[in-house]
């Protein structure tokens, strides 16, 4: 560097300290370009679809406390508490795809380009790059509404609450979508035809359905999951059969057929889920069992915040879930894939 730069960086560290109070504190509160707002702070990138690392520095002067989340409500980072001065660098990986929210468009399609919302009691970031994500693990979800990015407040799938238990070097993609039975997510051009070709070798499918197949036959149900399963295969990709969380329905202390997914046909729909895993050597995630464990050890009344209510969510609804119960189901997927010791394990925070 030259003298005269050299001359002209001095004086602009001079001017720096000398800059007057009020100055001084706007410079401090300055985010990235991408970026406005103080609470939440939301940024935008103009990125085409993929898997993107998002480095960002996290706090600032003033004591914070900063989440992350991207696209439609879809938690990647829980809150972390800084304090004044602090600033902790972290990575995520994030998937982008369009629509944002739920892949057939349902509760509107969002922004083309990545959003980032940094929320928390007292959000504040410094620096913040957007690159391509070089090569990540790659975990896909098909599902339906208790799996999908909801976009509207209070329904939360679990899906959406999963990335945070990821750190970088994966990243969850949601292709789940509210309403679709097994045979429904094979046939829409939008979910799993869409999905299939961007599976890469070693890539993880989680594949929940039952809800809605309330009408499907053990037959039906099953060959639909076994497309699924050896389409997941032919792209080298490692399928995983995810048995559907329980609905609220109790007969006294215990939970109800319906609530355990026997449909009206008289399918007991996780079971031949079980059955298979174990004839097809698929790994099997029975969150089934494991959800019917939890909302029945807290019994009726308890269980209840799990699902949604009147007065906390303004509507009542024993299928999906709150944010805490998204964040319950979450938790159950993860103690299966240490169970299971998926590849993903080694991502786990």
């Amino acid at each position: 560097m030259s003298a005269r730069k050299n001359g002209m960086l001095a004086a602009l560290v001079v001017a720096a300290a000398l800059v007057p109070a009020p100055a001084a504190a706007a410079a401090e509160r300055a985010l990235p370009p991408q970026c406005s707002g103080s609470a939440p702070i939301k940024c935008h990138f103009a990125v085409s679809p993929g898997n993107y690392d998002v480095t960002v520095g996290l706090g600032g002067p003033k004591a914070a406390d900063t989440s992350i989340s991207v696209e439609a409500r879809r938690e990647v980072l829980n809150a972390v508490r800084t304090t004044a001065g602090q600033v902790v660098s972290t990575t995520v990986t994030v998937n982008v795809r369009e629509p944002e929210g739920q892949p057939t468009g349902q509760g509107g399609t969002g922004t083309p380009g990545l959003d980032l919302t940094f929320g928390g009691t007292a959000p504040a970031i410094g620096s913040l790059t957007v690159t391509p994500a070089a090569a990540p693990l790659v975990t896909y979800l098909a599902g339906d509404s208790t799996v999908c990015d909801q976009p509207v407040a209070p329904y939360t799938g679990w899906g959406q609450v999963l990335p945070t238990a990821v750190r970088n070097g994966a990243v969850i993609a949601n292709y789940a979508d509210s309403g679709e039975s097994s045979g429904s997510f094979l046939a829409n051009s939008a979910l799993f035809p869409r999905m299939k070709p961007l599976i890469k070798s070693k890539d993880l499918v989680f594949i929940q359905f039952g809800h809605n197949d309330k009408t499907t036959t053990a037959t039906a149900f099953r060959d639909n999951l076994a497309k699924m399963v050896d389409g997941v295969r032919a792209r080298g990709g490692v399928p995983v059969l995810v048995t559907p969380p329980v609905r609220r329905l109790f007969n006294g202390a215990k939970l109800t057929p319906t609530a355990l997914h026997v449909n009206s046909k008289g399918v007991d729909l996780p079971a031949v889920i079980r059955a298979l895993g174990k004839s097809a050597n698929v790994p099997v995630i029975d969150l089934t069992a494991k959800s019917k464990t939890l909302v029945e050890s807290l019994g009726s009344s308890a269980s209840q915040k799990i699902y949604l209510t009147q007065a906390a969510d303004g509507v009542s609804d024993n299928t999906h879930f709150s944010v805490y119960g998204a964040t319950q189901m979450a938790n159950l997927v993860v103690q299966g894939i240490r169970e299971l010791n998926l590849s993903l394990v080694s991502y786990l925070r």
